[in-house]
């Protein structure tokens, strides 16, 4: 019987995304699970999908910090209370990183994703989102010369498309904001996720156990 998968699109601006990339890296629940970590670009999402981002809508800029604040403590994902400094901030070039990251060392990629979350979600460090902010961090995990060589490739023409071909595909699956998740089950029947809230409708999905997870009874 095959492993159930998940493809789980990230942009390091996500507080969402972060809590659910969290918990499909950490939790006990999804640990038989095949999971593939997608970089995107949000923005380009909400762009192509006419949405609006919810820190714009009047009330639900407020709601929405609350939720990100409830489900992290529910879930066990650290988390900053404060926001980071100048939220919401642009992640195109550390984005595109990922892609080279991605592309060049992808076997590193789950690590860098792990470093440049903590950076701008624990450590509310917003100097990621440009090079002399992401590639000390980075160095961290794929070492100096490589996290430069990763800081120059993602100016490169083919990484620029990488992330635009990433984003697209994941308008092309459904998604309008994050985190979205398409997921396959061992019988081999997908269907896709939008939201921390809706973790417990992949978990019965994809057939796991959800007892296994901090506060998924809240989600069952």
């Amino acid at each position: 019987m095959a492993a159930p998968k998940i493809t789980l699109y990230v942009d390091i601006v996500s507080p969402f995304a972060y809590i659910a990339y969290h918990v499909l890296r950490n939790s006990p629940v999804f640990a038989k699970c095949t999971t593939t970590y997608v970089p995107v670009l949000l923005g380009g999402i909400i762009q192509a999908t006419g949405n609006v981002p919810p820190i714009r809508i009047k009330n639900k800029d407020k709601w929405i910090n609350m939720e990100r604040l409830r489900w992290s403590k529910l879930l066990g994902v650290p988390i900053t209370e404060a926001m980071p400094d100048g939220f919401p901030v642009f992640t195109l070039a550390v984005q595109r990183a990922l892609c080279a990251v991605a592309a060049d060392h992808p076997e590193k990629l789950t690590g860098c994703i792990d470093a440049l979350y903590n950076a701008l979600w624990v450590n509310r460090d917003s100097t990621i989102i440009k090079p002399e902010g992401y590639v000390p961090v980075l160095e961290a995990v794929i070492g100096k010369e490589a996290a430069i060589k990763v800081a120059e490739k993602a100016t490169a023409a083919d990484m620029k498309q990488t992330l635009v071909s990433n984003t697209e595909r994941s308008v092309e699956s459904g998604a309008f904001g994050l985190p979205w998740m398409e997921c396959t089950n061992s019988k081999g029947e997908t269907e896709s996720f939008f939201g921390v809230d809706h973790l417990g409708q992949v978990t019965a999905f994809l057939g796991l156990d959800g007892t296994l997870g901090k506060g998924f009874k809240a989600l069952l």
